[in-house]
């Protein structure tokens, strides 16, 4: 509190305007001792003012001057009755006294101190001897005056803590702040309305509601943040729709945790937005059982809850699908067909130009949400793309369109030789095919027996062995899945796990980001036979390895044949065919053994240069993309050769 706001503070009405609401708010039938039914019918929560010379006198008991805050109280009423909800009775200058680790306290919260605690945590600890101690009765409530926590005007902090709340102390910057604090707490108690309890409406109620209403028109113009800071306030007071309202911006900024709509997602008129973001974040926690799920669904009726719990599966199983209706969801439809194929920034553009567009559900309905749960729109969401969906004017408002926020991509190729989180990649192969779409390429690069057993039948999942796509997976998903699924393990059959999309105009691709181990004696490059009728690229390497040997391989087919390629592994290229003179190797590979992120950056640029091609980092690595598992990316053993198969179960 600064010096200004000390000043300005009228403890008068302040005070006099909670004992009335106080008053109001309790039913008449409701038994009471004999101080609160006379603070009833004086409408005075207080105490008759401290004069000048009794809280000097307090001050003389104590050995210490009162901070200003308290002082300004004092002398407006010597003490309160009901102090938010747990602190029945707070100090006056008769009261206030020296805590002196009367509680025993400062012991306890050293035993949870180790050889590494700070200077601050022990300064916490020792709060309970040095605290002036306030309560006088309370539901297990502590709340103390820290005359060694104080700023530049004087105020010491107020510190509460309660045992039951399994929570630090709360730290108030003065005892006005504390007020001020206990006041919303005891609105926000007030709020949900008890049964026989008089309806729970006075000035401050009232202005909280329009501010809610106002809150929701300035979401919808654009102007959210403000929109923000009027809902954070009436959602201390408690006030109805506030926190629902409220958790409906927070979600699309990218925050989860205690997000649940509070109050709207049991009405079947949000539930179809509401519910799978709510749904998703349930299942991103896998230790969580249902109980979880159905405690933020308090209150809603069997239908609501047979929906969510349907939701729920297809969020697990990755079948969920977002729907909109009108102009709005025929972008939806749109972006995720781009997302499909890896396109985020593509999608994500469709999605924001189409928001203007986008109608509520009802009054309380401030943004489209659901689409954070689909498993190829969820993972377009960023913060940064969140707050521009919020400053986008929308249902039916008109304002000024924010700025679009920068793309995810950035387009060609030579980001695969930047370090991922972890530096888990530093190898890669990827295979490029022109003129056909995604879904052709299992056919291209899948032998007609798939699953390597010599039945010709192959496999059908994507993510297990097979010609046949997975649906959208994550690159971890997809991975687990495929060893899960896997019985036989062969060092002759390399088989590559592909997600799959496209690459820019007139190209799609199959990328591998976990291949198998570079065998170039046995490498068998799939590009010709991915090139049937049209033009193929396959990459692989291995150049940012440490300590282990390096290698990379182009090579380019057309209509089955291949046309050039060259490898280098061992510290020597091996090439053929006519090379063009961007990709020729003794470009990047001259002068002996090289390798690392600058070699691969180069080579990288050169062939997304040469074919103009790009691969979309953000679906790759952060999104879901379908995949399948490709033929064998190295030829049979020779007669003579030998190998080793583990089978396991």
């Amino acid at each position: 509190m600064t010096e200004t706001d000390t000043v300005a503070f009228d403890w008068q009405s302040f005070l006099r305007a909670w004992s009335e609401e106080w008053a109001d708010s309790l039913p008449d039938d409701e038994a009471r001792d004999e101080d609160d039914e006379t603070a009833r019918r004086a409408r005075w929560l207080g105490f008759p003012p401290a004069s000048e010379e009794r809280i000097t006198a307090m001050e003389e008991r104590l050995g210490r001057r009162m901070p200003p805050s308290y002082r300004e109280f004092l002398a407006v009423s010597d003490g309160w009755r009901h102090a938010g909800g747990f602190v029945w009775l707070l100090a006056g200058t008769g009261d206030a006294r020296w805590h002196d680790n009367a509680s025993g306290l400062a012991d306890l919260f050293e035993e949870y101190l180790d050889e590494d605690a700070g200077p601050e945590e022990r300064q916490e600890a020792d709060l309970w001897r040095r605290g002036l101690q306030l309560d006088v009765e309370s539901d297990v409530t502590h709340v103390l005056l820290d005359p060694e926590d104080v700023d530049e005007n004087g105020e010491w902090a107020v510190y509460t803590w309660s045992s039951w709340r399994a929570a630090p102390p709360e730290r108030h910057a003065d005892f006005a702040a504390f007020m001020r604090e206990m006041y919303r707490e005891f609105h926000s108690l007030r709020a949900g309305r008890r049964e026989g309890a008089p309806e729970f409406v006075n000035d401050t109620t009232r202005r909280l509601d329009a501010q809610v209403d106002q809150a929701r028109t300035d979401a919808l113009r654009g102007d959210w943040e403000r929109a923000a800071q009027a809902l954070d306030e009436a959602k201390e007071y408690g006030r109805p729709r506030a926190a629902g309202l409220r958790d409906q911006l927070r979600r699309l900024l990218g925050q989860s945790s205690g997000v649940d709509f509070e109050g709207l997602v049991t009405d079947p008129r949000y539930a179809p937005e509401l519910l799978p973001p709510l749904v998703a974040e349930h299942a991103s926690h896998s230790h969580w059982d249902d109980s979880t799920l159905t405690y933020h669904l308090r209150g809603a009726d069997d239908d609501l809850l047979a929906l969510a719990h349907a939701t729920l599966e297809q969020v697990r199983g990755g079948t969920y699908r977002y729907t909109a209706t009108g102009p709005f969801g025929e972008a939806v439809e749109r972006a995720r067909e781009l997302a499909r194929w890896g396109d985020t920034d593509g999608a994500w553009q469709v999605l924001r130009d189409a928001v203007p567009l986008w109608e509520p559900l009802g009054p309380d309905h401030l943004a489209p949400l659901g689409w954070v749960a689909d498993p190829l729109l969820g993972p377009l969401a960023t913060p940064e793309r969140g707050r521009e969906l919020l400053s986008t004017p929308r249902g039916g408002q008109v304002g000024e369109a924010p700025t679009p926020t920068t793309p995810l991509d950035p387009g060609g190729l030579a980001w695969l030789a930047e370090p991922d989180p972890g530096n888990n990649r530093r190898t890669f192969r990827f295979v490029l095919v022109e003129g056909v779409d995604p879904e052709d390429l299992p056919r291209r690069l899948t032998d007609t027996d798939t699953d390597g057993d010599g039945d010709g039948d192959g496999e059908k999942d994507g993510a297990g062995g097979g010609a046949g796509l997975s649906e959208p997976l994550t690159s971890w998903e997809a991975r687990r899945r495929w060893l899960d699924g896997r019985r036989e393990f062969s060092s002759y059959d390399d088989r590559a796990l592909v997600s799959l999309g496209r690459a820019g105009p007139g190209w799609s691709f199959a990328f591998d980001g976990e291949p198998a181990p570079f065998g170039g004696q046995r490498f068998v490059s799939p590009a010709p036979r991915a090139s049937a009728g049209t033009r193929a690229v396959v990459v692989w390497s291995g150049l940012r390895r440490g300590h282990e040997e390096s290698y990379f391989h182009l090579s380019v087919a057309r209509d089955g044949a291949e046309q050039y390629a060259f490898t280098y592994a061992d510290g020597e290229v091996r090439q053929s065919g006519e090379i063009p003179p961007a990709l020729d190797p003794s470009r990047f590979f001259s002068g002996g053994p090289r390798g690392g992120a600058e070699t691969e950056r180069a080579l990288l640029e050169a062939v997304a240069g040469e074919f103009g091609v790009h691969l979309p980092r953000h679906a790759i690595t952060r999104g879901r993309l379908q995949t399948f598992t490709t033929g064998s990316w190295t030829r049979p053993p020779a007669e003579g050769e030998t190998y080793m198969v583990i089978r396991m179960g």
